[in-house]
């Protein structure tokens, strides 16, 4: 990477002398050198990684780096420099530092002016601020902070209006209804933060300076019946209310409908149906209270997190949660998720559990209230169904110690529902600000809950609705800038909030339209509600953990971020399983009986090489000749291949991976076939062409001398290329491919949580049985008795077949049982081969080794029981070699006759010239000459004697 860098940047690095301008003393060829980056900063480098910034130390002209600072921290100098042609940077003469800032938002006042001094924006250490309120205002807070590492002096003023008089400011009524009690006794911290809001924000000069806002409330008991009676009283009964806050989104529902009518505003600060978001129904509605189905995404995400795939739900028949699990269906729908049980219930629960535990539920959704959330989860404890193989999602707006409550309707003890619901999980809208940053009431989130629990009679963990009462203290405040902002905050261009009635509309759009575009900190966080009027807002997820609630994330489901604390905790080590959990295990091969097989195999390969070695050097002696060499050499060279098979069929997943298994097929298929076909295949080969010469009729026996090694190649070539051609078609049309047996499940002894799946893998295609088809050579009507190994062949032609008969049907019936079936199918070919290299070459190994080619023919007759003598064709071989023999003797003694009648005649001549001829004998004999001594007579005598013998 960094030389191909290098040759990147190669031509900005080697410049021409003279390019870009006129040198000076200082320029370099080589760019500029890289700078340290300022303390608390750092220098982005475009375009390298950080390795590659280390292992350069020039950059190229041209190049511009920039600044950057970590923290609340800013660059104060050049941010920006490039590297110029003489080999400097720009601006060199002005550092860059990351200087500590303090807060911008004591730059700006509302309703107010605000003058910076000794430091220029943004604000650094040493830098003042002076405060300054607009007319008909007055500053409330200290009029100069001073910047000092990071901080400002004092807390940010503001500008509060002139206000009227306490006495002289008109009143306008806020109705409420807080559930002290019931399925969701929110109205026991949120009553008393809506109080405290109401103190604060009439305390404000700069909001609703003209009126005071004061409530009138009654106990709905989280029933519509009893709300329906109290919101009569409400809309029939002095005064006039401008606004109604319910809670409970069963009341809701009721006064939302019903408001519409009467042109009120409703806010609610604990509701959380997803059908409250219904626009058209609640024209008027609005919540800080997200949405249940805020809850869902949050839901969806841990699902797959944890990667559950199968859950069950079980709900209270009631509008918000049948709403809220419908649109839960359809996320999980979405994300590939399935829902595999859905139960309800009204009041008793339990039914529907013991559905669950029969249906074997493990990740299971509750949706209901409070005090059906206790009936349940004594169920649960029931039933047994909590523990590691389970995991519940409830909502998170119950009381921090709801299971412990005493509930006369339960019969369980609170150890037991202890126990029951530990490691639940609940989601949880984020109802109080984690950055405890001040809000609009200048208070922090801290601060509030400081604040409101020196309200409560009860610990916050015994109080109802205690987590829901920021939503409630910020709902007073956004009813209040919003009737603040109707009104002009009391200046000429706003409307009279005291004309207010039921059939004044302008002033109700007024205020639906200064509500619809609230925006601001509160101490639940960020409040701004969407077009439905819902409040957006983070998910808090929490679980049980030894009998308290631990925060383990946050997710924003507007950026789809999961912030995680790796904090959770699980009965039984790590997340269970969403259902028994099946774990698929490959049924692979004994390595011990795969390794002694392959020992076997090898020692056969071995044998195959010595005998082939042996043949082809031993090829000149007569009796190997005698056997057809060429082919016993095919027979080796195919059991070497049929014992090379051994290796690949061996071959499972537990050496090789998926993708190389059907090249493993194919190689256990060709070197097999191809085996099979030169070894089996050339000795047949031998024996039919024998056959067929050696039966024909008598008159016909010039057959005999016309069988030519060629035609025997032929035929064996014909029979492979046969077989190669079978091979090629096969795996050009039905190749061979993995495939998976699976067999019954397996329960083991140690969890009974888990299951095994037994499978095996297999080489197979879709017409198997069709391509191993092929027949058998018959060799039942050879005559064998025409060679000289005839036995031999033979006797390894029918063993084979005898034991490929017998092995073919046991492995196709132990084919599910990986070792056994290996097992015969590997001996079988390690035992063929076998068989075949003994008897065959064994036997000539022997021959030649202990008694040589001299042997007598009637001993080879008597050995082998096969005659050589009436082998006509070897006859007239050695005959022709006698022959030619002996030729060459005559002519070695016709020429020493010759020679030796030369010497005669020149002894004749010789004793000629020294006496006279003599007269002819009588008897027409030849002239007589002197007579010869009696030893060279009888010399002459016996070299003619020698010559004719």
């Amino acid at each position: 990477m960094l030389l191909l860098l290098l040759l990147v940047l190669s031509p900005l690095f080697l410049r021409p002398p003279g390019a870009g301008g006129a040198q000076t003393p200082n320029a370099t060829s080589e760019g500029c050198q890289i700078i340290h980056p300022p303390w608390e900063g750092g220098i982005r480098y475009r375009g390298l990684t950080r390795d590659q910034v280390k292992a350069i130390n020039f950059l190229p002209v041209d190049y511009e780096i920039e600044y950057v600072c970590r923290g609340e921290r800013e660059v104060v100098g050049p941010k920006v420099r490039k590297c110029l042609a003489n080999g400097s940077w720009t601006d060199m003469d002005t550092p860059s530092r990351c200087v500590r800032i303090c807060s911008k938002s004591y730059l700006t006042l509302e309703n107010g002016k605000v003058f910076l001094t000794g430091g220029d924006l943004p604000a650094l250490d040493g830098a003042r601020v002076d405060f300054r309120c607009d007319p008909d205002f007055h500053l409330v807070g200290s009029s100069r902070s001073i910047c000092s590492q990071g901080q400002w002096s004092t807390p940010k003023p503001h500008c509060q209006v002139n206000r009227t008089p306490h006495s002289e400011r008109r009143a306008v009524y806020i109705g409420a209804l807080f559930p002290m009690s019931g399925g969701w006794p929110g109205g026991q911290a949120c009553q008393p933060a809506v109080e405290m809001a109401l103190e604060d924000v009439n305390s404000r000069r700069d909001i609703l300076p003209d009126y005071e806002l004061k409530l009138i409330h009654h106990d709905s008991k989280c029933d519509p019946g009893q709300a329906t009676k109290y919101l009569y009283e409400l809309l029939y009964n002095d005064p006039i209310k401008i606004i109604l806050m319910p809670g409970c989104s069963s009341v809701s529902t009721l006064v939302a409908e019903a408001a519409r009518m009467w042109n009120l505003i409703v806010l609610s600060y604990g509701s959380s149906s997803p059908a409250l978001s219904n626009r058209q129904r609640f024209p008027t509605f609005f919540r800080t209270h997200p949405s249940a189905t805020l809850h869902n995404p949050t839901r969806v995400k841990l699902f797959e997190k944890w990667g559950w795939k199968k859950i069950a739900t079980i709900q209270q028949t009631t509008e918000v949660f049948t709403s809220t699990l419908d649109d839960l269906e359809e996320r999980v729908k979405e994300a590939g998720i399935e829902i595999t049980f859905r139960q309800s219930f009204f009041s008793d629960p339990a039914v529907p559990v013991k559905n669950l535990k029969r249906q074997d539920a493990r990740i299971i959704v509750g949706l209901f209230y409070e005090t059906e959330a206790r009936k349940v989860f004594c169920e649960v404890y029931k039933e047994r169904l909590f523990g590691k193989k389970y995991v519940w999602f409830l909502i998170g707006w119950y009381a921090d110690n709801w299971f412990k409550i005493y509930d006369p309707s339960i019969n369980c003890t609170v150890d037991e529902m202890t126990e029951a619901v530990e490691g639940h999980i609940t989601t949880e809208i984020v109802m109080l600000n984690p950055a405890n940053t001040r809000s609009i009431s200048n208070m922090t989130s801290q601060e509030f809950v400081e604040k409101l629990t020196k309200r409560l009679k009860r610990h916050p963990e015994e109080t109802g609705g205690f987590q829901e009462a920021p939503l409630a203290y910020d709902a007073i405040w956004a009813l209040a800038l919003a009737l603040n902002k109707t009104s002009g905050g009391g200046g000429r261009s706003g409307v009279r909030l005291e004309d207010f009635n039921y059939n004044n509309q302008t002033i109700t759009d007024q205020i639906y339209r200064a509500m619809n575009s609230s925006s601001f900190e509160g101490v639940s966080g960020h409040v701004v509600f969407d077009a439905s009027g819902s409040r957006m807002a983070w998910t808090l997820i929490e679980q049980l953990q030894g009998g308290s609630y631990k925060k383990i994330g946050y997710y924003d489901s507007t950026k789809d971020d999961l912030s995680w604390s790796k904090t959770d905790k699980w009965i039984g080590g790590s997340p269970p399983a969403d259902q028994t959990l099946v774990i698929k295990t490959f049924r692979f091969l004994s390595q011990k009986l795969f390794i002694s097989v392959s020992v076997l195999s090898s020692l056969g390969i071995v044998l195959a090489v010595v005998c082939l070695s042996f043949n082809i050097y031993n090829s000149h002696v007569r009796y190997i000749q005698n056997s057809q060499p060429n082919l016993n050499n095919l027979t080796a060279v195919g059991c070497s291949l049929a014992l090379a098979a051994v290796f690949p069929l061996g071959l499972d997943g537990y050496h090789i991976g998926r993708n190389q298994f059907p090249f493993v097929c194919q190689a256990r298929l060709w070197l097999l076939g191809l085996g099979f076909s030169l070894g089996y295949g050339s000795m047949f080969t031998k024996i039919w062409w024998v056959h067929t010469v050696f039966t024909k009729k008598e008159e016909k026996k010039e057959w005999r001398k016309t069988l030519e090694p060629w035609k025997l190649y032929a035929t064996v070539g014909l029979l492979v290329g046969m077989d190669v051609l079978t091979l090629a078609i096969w795996q050009i049309v039905d190749p061979l491919h993995r495939t998976i047996e699976t067999f019954a499940k397996e329960e083991p002894k140690e969890d009974i949580d888990v299951s095994i799946l037994p499978q095996l893998e297999h080489c197979s295609s879709r017409k198997m049985n069709t391509w191993l088809g092929e027949g058998p050579f018959s060799i039942a009507d050879v005559s064998t008795e025409k060679i000289n190994d005839h036995r031999a062949v033979g006797m390894a032609i029918y063993n084979v077949a005898v034991l490929c008969l017998i092995t073919a049907p046991v492995t196709m019936i132990l084919s599910s049982q990986q070792d056994a079936a290996f097992a015969f199918a590997s001996l079988a070919i390690v035992f063929s081969s076998y068989i075949t290299l003994v008897v065959l070459f064994v036997p000539k190994m022997r021959r030649l080794i202990t008694r040589g080619e001299w042997q007598s023919e009637a001993q080879d007759t008597m050995k082998t029981g096969s005659s050589t003598n009436n082998n006509e064709e070897e006859k007239s071989r050695l005959l022709e070699k006698e022959n030619r023999e002996l030729e060459k003797i005559i002519a070695e003694k016709e020429e020493r006759v010759s020679e030796l009648r030369h010497q005669l005649q020149s002894r004749q001549q010789l004793r000629s010239r020294r006496h006279p001829p003599t007269p002819p004998d009588p008897s027409g004999g030849l002239p007589r000459g002197p007579p010869e001594p009696p030893d060279r007579l009888s010399c002459d005598g016996s070299r003619v004697h020698l010559l004719y013998k």
